[in-house]
């Protein structure tokens, strides 16, 4: 066992003791914080061609900023280095990287061929002088300098800690400007660390509830403009949307795809009853799942499918419930004091997200799902809407200060509480969903 992998094991609460036992590739289990972030180097990347120049430094930068943002890692700044990597082929010099207490070290070059980018990459563990893995590339277009770094970051993240990554991923939200009394809202979308920000509505009427498709190529959202609520989905690669028609005389909000990207669950209410549907994207076809006098809605599927968690307050207050995918008997997992609300089911499976509000205080929290296991992450005065990155280890959310000239922002946080991180937007944002990774 290398003494890099070993330190991050001294700071991760489980490790999969089979694979330890037989030699095998390590296996951490993210459950808990680490107690001291693992320190590392990333020198400026190596340019294979003069144009690569200013990017084999943007793209050191941007590597930095994804693993140091987690938590679990800190940088050992450049003006502490005794020795440069200008060869990427060279052998390194381990002892310089050890005297500044560097435990991994990230080397890399990078080639620019007319729009053509190509990144190659080595990990090693400083302390063994092993390479942890051989090494890769990614190539790209110059123009998608950011995504190779967050390509790169991901697989230094996920040889490390053994889980999968997030950074290449994006976020849909709504970004929100103008005073709380007359808030404009309009869809966007930006990277997972606020760059790259694309705007695909304007802010004619209020838009809500965007949820990406499994496949991140489509968005569901609900809109205002015809004076009621009624759901949307656009291609967000075209820009292009459609209207998911429904019953007319009835509101439709709070859309989520299903795993398979073909089914869309959602909320109807009609006659003053709101219910939970599944609607067919391709044929129109709805089915209706629940069938009560109380208020059912939020549902997000499992994801296998199987299953639907949704929030109703057929029990007197709001509190959480699943039920199979098809509709039937329901089984409340929430117990805790408060209301619950907005769950969303982990990519991993093993949890569920929701939104509880408790004397006067607003939280995001976990639970195991069956109910088990509560634990809350946060804590202010309006923390909302839950959205998991695609490892299932990091939550993004709102949250809303007080005041008339309160503001929503972007958050985030692990699922152990710490790490508590805001996210850069150009003004306020609300209603995140966060992407699977990039193809």
């Amino acid at each position: 066992m290398t003494r890099l992998l070993l330190t991050v094991l001294l700071g991760w609460a489980v490790l999969t003791q089979a694979a330890a036992a037989q030699n095998g590739p390590l296996r951490i289990e993210i459950t808990e914080g680490v107690i001291e972030p693992m320190p590392y180097a990333v020198p400026d990347f190596v340019p294979d061609t003069p144009a690569a120049a200013d990017l084999s430094r943007e793209l050191g930068r941007v590597i930095a900023a994804d693993l140091s943002g987690t938590g679990l890692f800190r940088e050992v700044p450049a003006s502490a280095y005794i020795s440069k990597i200008d060869n990427f082929d060279a052998p390194i010099q381990f002892a310089d990287w050890k005297a500044v207490n560097a435990q991994a070290l990230i080397t890399g070059a990078v080639s620019v061929s007319g729009s053509r980018l190509t990144v190659r990459f080595r990990v090693w563990d400083v302390f063994s002088g092993a390479e942890l893995g051989s090494g890769l590339q990614f190539s790209g277009t110059s123009e998608g300098w950011r995504r190779m770094a967050h390509k790169v970051a991901d697989a230094v993240y996920s040889r490390i800690t053994g889980e999968g990554g997030y950074f290449d991923s994006r976020v849909v939200f709504v970004s929100e400007s103008g005073p709380k009394n007359d808030r404009k809202k309009r869809l966007a979308i930006m990277d997972y660390d606020g760059a790259n920000v694309q705007y695909l509505t304007d802010s004619a009427s209020i838009v809500l509830a965007p949820r990406f498709s499994p496949t991140g190529d489509r968005v569901l959202y609900t809109s205002f403009e015809t004076g009621f609520p009624r759901i949307y989905v656009l291609d967000v690669g075209q820009v292009k949307r459609r209207v998911l028609e429904t019953r007319e005389g009835t509101m439709s909000f709070a859309p989520r795809f299903s795993p398979n990207g073909r089914t869309v669950v959602f909320s109807l209410e009609q006659g003053g009853n709101t219910d939970i549907y599944e609607m067919d994207i391709a044929s129109g076809q709805q089915t209706r799942l629940t069938n009560a006098p109380s208020i059912e809605t939020a549902p997000s599927y499992s994801p296998d499918g199987s299953q639907i968690v949704f929030e109703s307050d057929r029990s007197g207050t709001q509190q959480l419930y699943i039920m199979p995918a098809r509709g039937g008997e329901a089984r409340r997992i929430s117990f805790g004091q408060g209301r619950y609300g907005t769950p969303v089911w982990s990519p991993r499976g093993d949890m569920i997200a929701f939104t509880k509000q408790n004397q006067g205080r607003f939280h995001i929290g976990v639970m195991r799902t069956d109910g088990s296991e509560e634990r809350l992450l946060t804590a202010s005065f309006l923390d909302e809407g839950p959205t998991w990155a695609p490892n299932g280890r990091v939550i993004m959310f709102t949250r809303e200060s007080k005041g008339a000239a309160g503001q929503a922002t972007l958050y985030t946080v692990d699922i152990t509480g710490r790490n508590l991180r805001p996210v850069r937007t150009p003004g306020g944002a609300s209603d995140p969903s966060w992407s699977p990774l990039q193809n």
